[in-house]
């Protein structure tokens, strides 16, 4: 009994052990290719990582090579300068067929069949090497200083004094002194002009001479002849001497006193005053306005020999007429203005600079409005003049409301034409000096005299 029961038992243990066995046989064989597929992947994860760091290797070896080379490849300026300037023709011919030859794996220079070829390859090759340095030797060529030819004196005195703005001037003073109630002198008529001209020629010169520094930096101004260095300062201020002292001598001793101290007072407003006032204040507009109004003012002063309403009309249209056109013409230019440093109100008071050149539009019309009531003109003319005047006052408004670079376009070209002929239609309507009262006779009878 007790040996079958042992038998028994051990059977029973044998048989849960090959259970056990069996079992755990199976599950290692459904486990394995799990197991393997995860070690395989695990692999492949470990072989990106070091494909990944591989090439980050790789590109850390090769932008150090490239740092490296760009630190090598410069060459010093000095050696380029010195190559360009002391090296003769065949010199260069040489060195750029040794540079060439070691730099480049190019076929060598022997094998270049004509002369144009080989100037090419020097042309390419000092190209590439200098870079910028052509352009700056070349803006450098530009700005030196110009020796003065005699042949050129005439030009460069003419943009000296302005001549443009010279010519318009003595055309306003020309029209004061024709639109004056007294008989026509000739005599008289062409030393005021003279003299008015010169005077006017003197304070532009003067006006350029103080001015060189802050033109520089205007691109409108540049390329002014004392700016460039075609002509001297001692020669322009002494150009601008030898105008300004005949030209108020004739009309102080040609024509009379008061247009001579008219004259002499709008050199100095103008020079003395208006120039230094542009880089402090925006009243240099109103000055500049004030300087613009004297001509046609020593116009009929030269004609009649007095100061009375008449001029001031006259002065007070070109007063106004001024800020539509200087207003409209700095718009376009404000970026020039702030890098010269002038204070002008397209600047620092755009607004403004709007709202004064609309106000002066319409000035215009009541201006000519006083013409006949101050017994210049008939009443013809306020109404021929109403539509110029009209339709620079819509300018006005435009440029106004739009504040952009087209309207102020619109407006400074208008000013140009609308002035000579308002002035035109002054004359055309010019009111007759016979049967007037005492004073203009007796002005008539003392300039035939």
């Amino acid at each position: 009994m007790t040996a079958g029961s042992h038998a028994r038992s051990s059977l029973a243990l044998t048989g849960q052990v090959g259970a056990c066995f069996c079992h755990l046989k199976r599950r290692t064989m459904q486990r394995t290719p799990h197991r393997l597929m995860h070690l395989l992947r695990n692999v492949n994860e470990q072989w990106i990582k070091f494909q990944h760091l591989s090439f980050l290797k790789h590109m850390y070896v090769m932008q150090l090579n490239r740092n490296l080379n760009q630190q090598v490849k410069p060459k010093p300026e000095s050696r380029a300068s010195l190559f360009l300037e002391k090296t003769s023709s065949s010199q260069i011919k040489t060195d750029v067929h040794e540079i060439r030859s070691i730099s480049l794996p190019n076929p060598p220079l022997s094998k270049i069949s004509n002369q144009k070829e080989l100037k090419e390859l020097e042309t390419t090759s000092t190209l590439e090497s200098l870079g910028g340095i052509g352009t700056e030797s070349k803006d450098e060529k530009q700005w030196k200083e110009m020796k003065l030819q005699l042949d050129d004196l005439p030009g460069i005195l003419a943009r000296l004094s302005k001549i443009k703005l010279t010519a318009l001037v003595v055309s306003t003073a020309s029209a004061g002194f024709v639109l004056a109630p007294v008989p026509f002198d000739l005599y008289c008529f062409l030393l005021a002009s003279v003299g008015t001209g010169l005077a006017s020629c003197a304070a532009n010169c003067i006006n350029q001479f103080f001015e060189v520094p802050f033109d520089s930096n205007m691109n409108r101004t540049k390329n002014r002849p004392l700016v460039r260095g075609q002509i001297s300062p001692l020669l322009a201020v002494s150009f601008a001497t030898c105008c300004a002292v005949p030209g108020i001598a004739l009309l102080t001793w040609g024509v009379n006193p008061l247009t001579g101290v008219l004259g002499a007072f709008n050199i100095f407003l103008y020079t003395c005053c208006y120039t230094p006032m542009k880089r402090i204040s925006i009243v240099n507009t109103w000055v500049g306005a004030l300087v613009g109004a004297i001509p046609p003012v020593m116009g009929w002063t030269a004609a009649t020999g007095s100061l009375d309403a008449g001029a001031l009309l006259l002065g007070g249209i070109l007063y106004s007429w001024q800020f539509p056109h200087f207003n409209a013409l700095s718009w376009g230019l404000r970026e020039d203005y702030s890098r010269g440093g002038y204070c002008m109100m397209s600047v620092t008071h755009p607004a403004m600079c709007k709202r004064v050149a609309l106000r002066h539009c319409l000035a215009l019309i009541a201006l000519s409005v006083m013409a006949p009531i101050l017994k210049v003109t008939t009443w013809t003319f306020p109404i021929i003049s109403f539509p110029i005047n009209l339709y620079i006052s819509y300018l006005g408004f435009r440029f106004y409301k739009d504040s952009d670079r087209i309207s102020s376009r619109k407006l400074f070209f208008c000013s140009l034409w609308h002035l000579p002929l308002l002035l035109l239609l002054m004359l055309t309507c010019k009111r007759s000096f016979v049967g007037e009262n005492d004073k203009w006779g007796g002005a008539a009878r003392w300039r035939s005299e």
